[in-house]
């Protein structure tokens, strides 16, 4: 069992004493006290409940029991407290003091299996009654359940989508094998706000958060180096600054390449045939290596902009101006499209010393004067406009 439960029944008789008549009154605070009393708490326990109580229903209190008397209070006064019959007299309070696991890890959850089903681990039908059966015995106990799942090379949870239907968060953790970075990135979220991402960094001691992690991955950044620009990027809702590096270099083998770390390698061709288009740019004969330092991932489309420029800034081995930051989705036409969280990601480049910010002239429009102080916002509506304004 998860917990020790003692019940106190005030208006119930002791042994070698008489029963209390029964009346249809509800309890006093005194009678109320008396059963707090009873049940081992302080005596100034009395003083947190209410001006009178009837009848409530069961409740189980964790922890140690010196504080359960305010958690009581809080039970009482959330509204919990229910009146389950008429003209019952007493009060009952049962007291759990948590001698169980609060929280449980499944490592992993494919290789559990239930002996009464014939399939082998790992399988539909086992991973959906292992799991329904965890679940429902964790909400029972109140234990924080955690399931560890096997991945693909992709990073995909691996087997059938089951898994994540049956429960109420999704967690990945991400990070290169070489940075000392990881990242954990909620896709799924019952109970807040999904695409929300952690930053941890590996050290002796184990995993520590980072709290300012643009500062830290734009720590090494080289100033006047060509093919670097520095774009904030919207992780759900929490800004991040990451630098995205471009390298295009002659066609060594033939067939040009394309080579994506940390960035969409699809999205990166696309960039290359507008740029060759729109921006008269000729890169689709060339090798082009595209990446983001440190380690991090970016799939949103607010890079599209950093990308191309950094594209060109390597072509033409000209440097951005160490305090650009750059950040828009740019669209098949050439035009420089809106994205969310404007005012968000500029506060950030201010915060880490960036005095100029190229953005989508729409985002520009809706900043107000307060999110604009203390930067120069440079609003472009095309890839060519944007351009000039990063190298001239």
């Amino acid at each position: 069992a998860l917990a020790l439960a003692v019940s106190v029944l005030s208006g119930c008789p002791k042994k070698d004493e008489e029963a209390p008549p029964t009346n249809d009154e509800p309890l006093t605070v005194q009678e109320a006290g008396q059963a707090l009393e009873e049940a081992g708490l302080s005596g100034d326990a009395t003083n947190l409940i209410g001006s009178s109580i009837e009848i409530t229903t069961d409740f189980t209190i964790g922890g140690a029991v010196e504080a359960a008397a305010a958690e009581i209070r809080d039970f009482i006064e959330a509204g919990k407290a229910v009146k389950i019959a008429e003209g019952l007299p007493f009060f009952e309070i049962r007291v759990g003091v948590h001698t169980g696991p609060v929280v449980a890890g499944i490592d992993s959850i494919q290789v559990l299996r239930s002996t009464e089903l014939g399939s082998s681990a790992g399988s539909v039908t086992q991973l959906r009654e292992v799991t329904a059966r965890l679940v429902e015995l964790a909400k029972q106990e109140g234990i924080s359940l955690i399931l560890i799942g096997h991945v693909t090379k992709d990073g995909a949870i691996a087997g059938p989508k089951l898994l994540e239907h049956l429960v109420d968060t999704v967690l990945s953790f991400e990070g290169d094998r070489s940075h000392a970075f990881r990242i954990i990135r909620a896709t799924k979220n019952r109970f807040g706000a999904a695409n929300e991402v952690g930053v941890f960094e590996m050290v002796e001691e184990g995993l520590r958060e980072v709290p300012d992690p643009s500062a830290l991955f734009l720590a090494e950044r080289s100033s006047n180096a060509s093919g670097s620009v520095i774009v904030p990027t919207a992780e759900g809702s929490r800004p991040l600054l990451v630098e995205v590096q471009a390298l295009v270099a002659p066609a060594a083998y033939g067939a040009p390449r394309r080579v994506a770390s940390g960035v969409d390698a699809n999205r990166l061709a696309i960039l290359l045939a507008v740029l060759e288009r729109r921006a008269g740019l000729h890169v689709l004969d060339r090798d082009v290596f595209a990446s983001i330092a440190g380690g991090v991932r970016v799939d949103e489309r607010a890079l599209d902009l950093a990308l191309a420029v950094a594209t060109v800034s390597s072509f033409r081995d000209r440097p951005v101006p160490g305090d650009f930051a750059i950040f828009g989705e740019i669209g098949l036409a050439g035009e420089i499209r809106a994205v969310q969280l404007a005012a968000q990601r500029v506060a950030e480049a201010r915060k880490l010393g960036f005095r100029r910010v190229i953005m989508p002239a729409l985002n520009a429009e809706r900043l107000l004067p307060a999110e604009r102080a203390g930067v120069e916002i440079v609003a472009v509506r095309t890839l060519e406009a944007a351009i000039e304004a990063a190298l001239g």
